[in-house]
This record gives structure tokens, C-alpha cells and sequence, in this order.
């Protein structure tokens, strides 16, 4: 019997599925990575049993641009409305954000790089995706501009940063998502790191360290968010289940 079908959105070649893909594998999901920016279309509509949609160096307002951004939208929000469990990962979760009602804008602060502290909320102890695994995902990689500024209607903070910032949130009963990523190593980063080599040499940022760093703590954070996939894949397995 096959595993789950996973609709993976994949938004530019440098921002793969990498270890989250490789962690949903194995834990049985089927994954279809479509990769819009090529020549592959998003299906029209979602015949999976769970979606991921993924980062990249776009906005999630920037349709004009990268017109299968409106497309995605609209299938999360198709998935939204089936109850299909659905992970956005940066650019995904505030892609996720937007379908469904919320903001998303330039953090004041600037960039947010590196390892930082998640802020687990109350309310992540009972979730159903990271119920009881928030407390060993204490860290996680961030690399972004942008950050979700007004969540949609209902929707439940599951983690912010320091600053206050959404860090993770559950956006629907069946979607969430997390500003941080999960999915790199540092080699996936290296390309990250020389688009923003001139503004981190500006602010006088050592990217060797930094990917350094990230590759030092890496048993961490497989052992913080790999429970975390294999969690999604139970509750897309779950609702495959269901629908058979």
C-alpha cells in the first residue's frame, strides 16, 4: 500500500525540499515536487493527502512577477477548506498567511539570520503538529526580510521571536506554518549566502561563522525537527486513511 501523496511547492532551484523532503520520505509520504518557476504547472486542483509549500527569495505579494504565486494561494486555501494538513516553510508560511487573510511586510528590524531562540507559546502544547515536541525544538534557522504582520481570522500564535515576531503559527485547524527553516543544511545556504554577500559584508557579518555555526548544531536540529515531519506525515497518512 502506498504512503501519502505530498504536494511539495518548490518556488526557486536554490530553496529546495532538502531534509524536510528526506524526512517525509521516510517516513512514507509519496512526494510530487512541482516546481512552477521551470516548466511544471501547479495542478488545478489538489488531489493529495498533504501540501508543503516551501521558501524563496520572492515576496508573497509578488505576483506580478511570479504569476504561480496566485495559484498557490489558491490552493492552500482549497486545502484550508478539505481539512488537508499543509506546512508553509518562510516564504510559504507567509504565503499561507496571506491566502487566508492575513498581512505580511518588511520586518522594521531588518533580516532575520542564523540560529535563534523559537518563542513556543502556550498554546503550542496542545497542537495537534508540535504538541509535545516543541519543548526539544529550542532552536531554529532563520533567513528572511519579511515577516507575517496581522494573522488571519482564528488563527493561533504557536511561536514568536524575542522581538515579538510570528515565528509559527496554526492558521487553520489543518495548516500551519513556520517562519524558520527546518529544511537547510549549509551547504542548501551557501547560495543564500552569496546572494546577500554585500549587505551581510556591509553589516559586518562573518558568513563563514554563521554557516559554520549552523553546521555545528545540526544534530540538534535534526533531532528538534525531523519528530516534527514525521508528525505531518502521520497526519497526512491519517487523513489518506480517511478518505479511503
Amino acid at each position: 500500500m502506498s504512503g501519502p501523496r505530498v504536494l511539495v511547492v518548490e518556488h526557486d532551484r536554490d530553496c529546495p525540499p532538502a531534509l524536510v523532503g528526506e524526512w517525509l520520505a521516510a517516513a512514507g509520504c509519496e512526494l510530487e515536487v512541482v516546481r512552477p518557476y521551470a516548466v511544471a504547472q501547479l495542478p488545478e486542483r489538489l488531489a493529495h493527502d498533504a501540501l508543503v509549500v516551501l521558501g524563496g527569495p520572492m515576496g508573497a505579494m509578488d505576483e506580478d512577477r511570479h504569476p504561480w504565486l496566485g495559484p498557490t494561494k489558491e490552493i492552500v486555501r482549497e486545502a484550508a477548506a478539505a481539512g488537508v494538513p499543509t506546512l508553509g516553510i518562510c516564504l510559504g508560511h507567509q504565503l499561507v498567511a496571506t491566502a487566508l487573510g492575513g498581512s505580511v511586510a518588511p520586518n522594521p528590524r531588518g533580516q532575520q539570520l542564523g540560529l535563534l531562540e523559537v518563542g513556543w507559546t502556550d498554546a503550542a502544547a496542545d497542537d495537534p503538529l508540535v504538541g509535545g515536541l516543541a519543548a526539544g525544538a529550542r532552536r531554529g534557522v532563520h533567513w528572511n526580510d519579511d515577516v507575517v504582520t496581522a494573522l488571519p481570522e482564528g488563527a493561533v500564535v504557536l511561536a514568536r521571536t524575542a522581538d515579538g515576531d510570528v515565528q509559527a503559527a496554526r492558521f487553520a485547524p489543518s495548516v500551519w506554518g513556520v517562519q524558520l527553516h527546518p529544511e537547510v543544511t549549509a551547504e542548501v545556504l551557501r547560495p543564500w549566502a552569496e546572494d546577500d554577500r554585500g549587505s551581510h559584508e556591509a553589516r559586518g557579518i562573518d558568513q563563514d561563522r554563521l554557516l559554520a555555526d549552523i553546521e555545528v548544531a545540526r544534530p540538534e536540529l535534526d533531532a528538534a525537527w525531523e519528530p516534527v515531519a514525521r508528525r505531518f506525515a502521520e497526519l497526512a497518512a491519517r487523513g489518506a486513511g480517511e478518505a479511503g
